[in-house]
């Protein structure tokens, strides 16, 4: 059993030692990213990419439930298109990557490596908005974008990077300031709900606001340090890009006007948001709905005749209960120590066909506590924010509560199913504490 405190990751640097060095420790340990010989990029390794794909589910279905459709733009942007909106360009101007050269020949008309794409679709919008008919348009698309930052850390900042940018076009104002509002709440409510990390909704300032917008809405998120990460932002453009493009409709009333214009994005940034708020000196932790691995089935006494077979079993019926995503069998290790340093593993007392056997393994995939962290973080670096933050959520904000409970309820009733006879507990890293679920 973990004592009080215990530390079992020797190689992760403590975060109230080095924060910046805490995370990078993790995102190597855990090994969700590597760097390359490409200065300011990362690979996204398999587990990375796996929360990627997680959340990338997630919110597309939202978004899909909000009347939104996935399309693809083109990556490369003309100068001349990027030129037509002075206040857009002047604002990415500085992060601009350039291609001048095909083959080796070179380009009459440099080609921007897409920093966003508002011109792009505003170049595809004049050429499909004609009529009132015709909107509004809800579209999406999950695509990788360049800017080139000067200083970069994994998930953070790069110079290239993974998102979804949502870009929608309406009739009227009143329209399209709805839809900047509604998606500011999908992305609160996928925050709060599936990663369990609670926001501040609010407006952006002046100075601050996205290049081109009329106003720019963001969610922050304090992290472990009591430093705010922006993690999610969503966009009014008014009028302004239909008139620099010459987008016009025909009204109800027959008359030509101008459509307003929104877009809105969340970034792999989410995935380092995760690790701020969630993570400890143990390593990573990710709440259930992101987490590629939400159950570890570890057959015990393999050498014994019907132990795998039971083992499959269970395996097989949490696949079919939708958990196929995150779960791993081990069940032809030849060591039970192969659990990456028991370090990742969830303690399990399981009973079958009258034999016990205790493994215990100190697992950091699953905890309760991150809001009296959050609690802590907001006295010691946000006071004022503290009581914003209850304004916002009061007491409805449980970490990882009902994703949990939901795990839970599922692998109880399918081991009672099995006539498996189980026991699950969860280390707590935030009181050092074992609590019984079942």
């Amino acid at each position: 059993m973990a004592k009080k405190n215990q530390k079992m990751v020797e190689e992760i640097t403590a975060m109230d030692v080095d924060f910046a060095q805490w995370y990078t420790d993790i995102c190597k340990k855990a090994e969700l990213v590597s760097y390359t010989s490409v200065k300011g990029c990362m690979v996204i390794r398999p587990y990375g990419y796996a929360i990627w794909e997680n959340i990338q589910r997630i919110l597309d279905a939202k978004f899909k439930e909000t009347g939104h459709v996935n399309v693809n733009m083109p990556m490369f942007i003309p100068e001349s298109l990027l030129q037509k909106e002075k206040d857009h360009v002047e604002g990415f101007a500085p992060e601009v990557a350039w291609v001048t050269y095909g083959g080796s020949e070179k380009l009459e008309e440099r080609l921007c490596v897409r920093p966003t794409s508002e011109t792009l679709f505003c170049d595809h919008y004049k050429d499909i908005v004609h009529s009132y008919r015709d909107l509004p348009k809800l579209y999406n698309q999950w695509v990788s974008v360049v800017r080139w930052e000067k200083t970069t850390r994994p998930f953070l900042r790069s110079r290239e990077f993974l998102w979804q940018e949502g870009h929608t076009i309406h009739a009227t104002a009143e329209e399209a300031i709805q839809e900047t509002e509604r998606m500011l709440n999908v992305y609160a409510d996928f925050c709060e709900k599936c990663l369990a990390m609670p926001v501040v909704k609010g407006r952006k300032t002046e100075s601050d606001k996205f290049a081109g917008a009329v106003s720019t809405y963001a969610i922050e998120a304090l992290m472990h340090d009591g430093k705010a990460l922006q993690a999610g932002t969503s966009h009014y453009f008014g009028d302004g890009f239909a008139k620099a493009f010459g987008i016009q409709f025909a009204g109800k009333d027959n008359k030509l006007a101008y459509p307003h214009q929104t877009s809105w994005g969340m970034t792999t940034r989410l995935i380092g948001a995760i690790i701020m708020t969630h993570g400890d000196d143990s390593g990573l932790v990710l709440p259930p709905a992101v987490a590629p691995v939400q159950a570890v089935i570890v057959p015990i006494a393999q050498h014994k005749e019907g132990v795998l077979d039971k083992a499959n079993e269970l395996y097989q019926a949490l696949a079919a209960k939708g958990i196929y995503t995150g779960v791993t069998m081990m069940p032809l290790l030849p060591l039970i120590n192969d659990t990456r340093e028991n370090v990742e593993a969830i303690v399990r007392r399981a009973k079958d066909a009258g034999a016990s056997y205790i493994l215990p393994m100190f697992g950091v995939t699953l905890r309760s506590g991150s809001r009296e962290h959050f609690h802590a973080a907001l006295e010691r670096g946000f006071p004022g924010l503290k009581a914003r933050y209850e304004a916002c959520f009061g007491n409805r904000y449980e970490c990882f509560g009902p994703n949990c409970r939901a795990l839970d309820d599922t692998f109880r009733n399918l081991c009672a199913k099995l006539g498996i006879a189980t026991r699950m507990e969860f280390y707590r890293p935030a009181s050092a504490q074992q609590q019984t679920l079942f």
